[in-house]
């Protein structure tokens, strides 16, 4: 398969699984506990069935749409996460370039490798920022640096009050920094192209955590192994509301009423997610609170967790959805072939939208609506 062009965002996967050694791979390929979430995620949008409509003029499609006031060729965005220098040299400088190349939002994780004004320096597309909330103070200091930075949107992440249990990556005793065992070492001397990329960079950095502060260690620490404010609450939520000036939408939501609160307390939307079934296991996907949350809030709601085709974007906006987050599915490609690959992985996702569209009988993103599924839920 390495020789051959990738067809679809699983073919990615597994030249990723060639490339990265063991450990690496179960980071980027794992979820929590059993994994029960991680496979529900897929499931749940498999169970969803199109019903196309016939004799439709579908000779031109349009896959645009608006988010937040902004047009976008696709309701896409590159969802936000974290050590992606691990998998690719810069990886989170690729990731945000071919999003800019797209015309579409790059959000950069707290847990970057790249700094804040890094990412916002290298390219000219529309940057978000999503914060996990460490300790207080430092969360104000990350807001104020993406202000500053010239960011557009804030991302509050609400589901990482402690780590999920994440069993590969105990048993691969995967860390930062890398624990030099003979049975990683051995790993790395299987996955040559790895290894030299790592010994020619170095082993990525939380570079949003790196300055003289003696607390630096202690920080980077406790974001590693999601050591979160765990008393971050409703109140709290009010605060950063009057922190951030411009558009803030919380992420993690599964329960409507909760959207309806963040709405309530000033949220300009939400992110439908359960962190790609890396959290809580056996819990609920996005997909199946969709609809519901649309129905409670008048504001944006977006999705991820678990979507690797243009299909189930598609399957999303006709529920009710107005943009879906890529992660794993373009981490996959930027394992596999770094910038490139992603900006393959978005041609191949734009245009399985649009191939679906067409078949589907609807000229547009925007006119899809329920009557174009069947759910079981």
């Amino acid at each position: 398969m390495s020789k051959q062009k990738p067809i679809k965002i699983e073919d990615y996967r597994e030249l990723a699984r060639k490339r990265l050694p063991r450990m690496v791979f179960d980071y980027l390929d794992g979820g929590a506990d059993d994994e029960h979430s991680l496979k529900h995620n897929r499931d749940a949008l498999d169970s969803i069935r199109f019903k196309p409509k016939r004799l439709v003029d579908v000779s031109s499609r349009s896959l645009e749409t608006t988010l937040f006031g902004h047009r976008l060729p696709a309701p896409l965005a590159v969802a936000p996460t974290g050590l992606n220098g691990i998998f690719w040299p810069n990886g989170d400088l690729a990731l945000a370039r071919a999003a800019a190349k797209f015309k579409i939002p790059f959000i950069l994780s707290t847990a970057s490798n790249a700094s804040i004004e890094e990412v916002a320096q290298c390219c000219d597309g529309e940057k978000w920022f999503q914060l996990y909330v460490v300790h207080r103070k430092l969360a104000q200091q990350l807001v104020e640096r993406a202000r500053h930075a010239g960011y557009t949107t804030l991302i509050l992440t609400t589901d990482v009050a402690i780590n999920g249990l994440r069993e590969r990556d105990l048993r691969n005793d995967f860390g930062l920094p890398v624990r030099y065992t003979p049975r990683v070492m051995l790993d790395g001397c299987l996955h040559p192209r790895w290894s030299i990329d790592l010994l020619r960079h170095g082993v990525p950095q939380l570079a949003n955590f790196k300055s003289a502060d003696a607390q630096d260690t202690e920080v980077q620490a406790a974001l590693l192994s999601r050591q979160m404010d765990a008393s971050f609450d409703w109140d709290a939520l009010k605060w950063l509301r009057e922190l951030w000036p411009h558009t803030l939408i919380v992420k993690g939501i599964i329960d409507p009423a909760d959207a309806q609160r963040c709405v309530e307390l000033g949220a300009d939307g939400v992110i439908l997610s359960n962190h790609g079934g890396r959290q809580l296991d056996t819990c609920l996907a996005p997909i199946e609170c969709l609809e519901d949350t649309v129905r409670m809030i008048d504001k944006p709601v977006l999705i991820d967790s678990g979507f690797r085709r243009g299909s189930d974007v598609v399957k999303a906006i006709a529920m009710g959805a107005q943009g879906v987050l890529l992660g794993r599915a373009l981490l996959y490609a930027l394992a596999a072939r770094g910038e490139a690959g992603v900006e393959h992985a978005l041609e191949l996702i734009t245009s399985e939208i649009d191939r679906t569209l067409a078949n589907l009988g609807s000229r547009s993103i925007t006119e899809l609506n329920r009557s174009f599924v069947q759910s079981p839920f």
